[in-house]
């Protein structure tokens, strides 16, 4: 399989690229604001651009949509620049896949809900609240009209190994370790299922391999708020210096609407592979201590 990653340098792409290429696939890496030594430039919204990866002659029989813009407060408040990033660079995607006659495989979230009935199954009806989740519902639907046979995985609160350990569960392990003082103030409100990249990248090659088409919920272990998913995460270090304050989202004030109850219910893909197991919090938490013991 000939398979090309747009935002290969992030958290879920860069685990998709290690994953694919230890499976055998040859497999395309790019990024673009972020370079690694595993990727190539590509920008999304230039598809022109002569320092471009060629995807055309490479011929992918895959294209993955990593790359995003996810910083939902900064959407909110610049709206032209998050339909720009998010729907724009997913248009020219397409254009790219139907040319190359690839499948698109395009990575979407549980803003595309309200929050009010969660966690959601694929069949649930969606209803945005947040420009961030009201782009991505948008290119999502750009992907299904122009290619029916396309792939969309919804998730949430996405963890794991990635360069920059930006994401939340990477950040608090990372500061532990350093023995940094930590200053959490988190929302008791807001819940969601923590889902670790590497299993996601796991299922998507099981999807692939398969031919699967249409729109796929994935969720780990857990169903937790982030309060939840910090203490899980700090009782594997006792020593560690923190203050956990637990506040409700009205008194946090953020720019953009949130789904209080977001996350997901894996019903489509446990029926397709009952047996796939999903990882926890726990079990990544151990397995990074595990890895910085065996470095010391």
């Amino acid at each position: 399989m000939r398979v090309v990653i747009s935002g290969a340098s992030g958290l879920v792409g860069g685990n998709c690229l290690r994953y694919f290429l230890a499976q055998g696939w040859e497999t395309i890496g790019t990024h673009y604001s972020f370079p690694t030594p595993e990727t190539c430039f590509y920008n999304t919204l230039a598809p022109e651009h002569p320092d471009n990866f060629n995807i055309r002659a490479f011929k992918p029989q895959v294209i993955i949509h990593c790359g995003a813009l996810t910083h939902v407060d900064y959407c909110e408040q610049h709206p032209e620049e998050s339909h720009e990033k998010t729907v724009q660079s997913t248009r020219h995607l397409v254009e790219v896949a139907k040319e190359c006659a690839a499948k698109l495989v395009y990575i979407s979230t549980d803003y595309v809900f309200d929050g009010l009935h969660g966690p959601y199954t694929e069949e649930a009806e969606v209803n945005p609240l947040s420009i961030y989740g009201k782009h991505k519902l948008e290119a999502e639907n750009l992907v299904r009209t122009n290619l029916p046979e396309s792939l969309i995985l919804r998730i949430t609160n996405v963890y794991g190994s990635e360069v920059r350990g930006k994401n939340f569960v990477a950040r608090i392990i990372d500061q532990c370790v350093r023995q940094q003082t930590l200053n959490l103030r988190l929302p008791y409100d807001q819940f969601a299922s923590p889902v670790n990249a590497f299993d996601l990248a796991r299922a998507l090659f099981l999807l692939l391999q398969d031919g699967h088409s249409g729109v796929f919920h994935m969720a780990g272990k857990e169903y937790c708020n982030r309060v939840e998913l910090a203490a899980t995460v700090l009782k594997h270090f006792p020593d560690a210096q923190y203050q956990l304050e637990a506040v409700s989202t009205k008194v946090l004030q953020q720019p953009a609407p949130r789904p209080l109850l977001g996350g997901f219910v894996k019903k489509k893909f446990a029926a397709f592979y009952p047996d796939f197991q999903f990882s926890s919090v726990d079990d990544f938490v151990r397995q990074q201590l595990h890895m910085r013991s065996n470095t010391n």
